[in-house]
């Protein structure tokens, strides 16, 4: 259900909402993947885990940060996630096949980072639609 806008606003498109859903399911599955990752790496020291986890849960603010203005009609917040979810389904295509894990680590790596990925290109995809387009004036 969509919040009534004020007078003289753009009324928000549907895929303006399913794209904001579409990335905050994403964003969990993600840092899931990620932090698991950090947690199963042998030889890995405890401040090269906590930064990484401090760095991922930072990160993960930031990105939530910038859904929430990009759901106001930031057009400037919608082209940092788009570069953003770009460099990170790189990233996780990546990382699929260079880095040897655990078969319990390799999997939710694998499903969260799969899945993860695939939503986003739908968010991005649908940000970018024209009925879309036209609602990020800001």
């Amino acid at each position: 259900m969509t919040p009534p806008q004020p007078t003289g606003a753009p009324a928000r498109p549907d895929d303006v909402d399913t794209g904001f859903w579409l990335w905050l399911v994403a964003l969990p599955l993600l840092l899931t993947g990620y932090l698991v990752d950090a947690f199963t790496v042998k030889h890995a020291s405890s401040l090269a885990v906590a930064i990484t986890t401090l760095f991922a849960l930072t990160l993960g603010a930031v990105v939530l940060t910038f859904l929430l203005l990009m759901r106001s009609g930031y057009r400037w917040t919608r082209t940092l996630l788009t570069g953003g979810g770009v460099a990170t389904v790189i990233y996780t295509a990546a990382s699929l096949f260079s880095v040897p894990r655990e078969p319990v680590a390799a999997v939710t790596f694998a499903v969260t980072g799969i899945i993860g990925s695939v939503l986003i290109v739908g968010g991005t995809y649908l940000l970018h639609r024209q009925d879309a387009h036209g609602f990020f004036t800001k």
